[in-house]
């Protein structure tokens, strides 16, 4: 029994730390050909955004509004492919999903 606990704390320890590293680790996504870049940490925290002036027409405001949405989209959905490949087997360990705030 002892040692099931053992085990048990480790791998929560192990969550933990793979969800600090998620949190340090930045990821990107675009769109428009990448006139609009997103980058977003791994818990999928916006934490950059740049836009190519070429993007910028005063006359067409509602497509930059769709590229910079379509551009975090994107990162978002990285985001979300780097917490499985981080969190996935741990989650898995713990007796599957069912942890909360996680996306599986």
């Amino acid at each position: 029994m002892q040692q099931l606990l053992q085990q048990a704390q480790k791998m929560q320890q192990d969550l933990a730390a793979a969800q600090e590293e998620l949190a340090r680790t930045e990821v990107d996504g675009s769109a428009g050909g990448g006139l609009v870049k997103a980058t977003v940490n791994g818990s999928g925290e916006l934490r950059g955004l740049v836009i190519d002036p070429k993007a910028v027409d005063p006359e067409d405001t509602e497509t930059l509004a769709d590229l910079v949405v379509a551009a975090v989209q994107a990162a978002n959905e990285n985001a979300q492919q780097l917490q499985q490949e981080k969190l996935g087997p741990l989650a898995q360990g713990l007796g599957g999903g069912g942890i909360p705030g996680l996306p599986f």
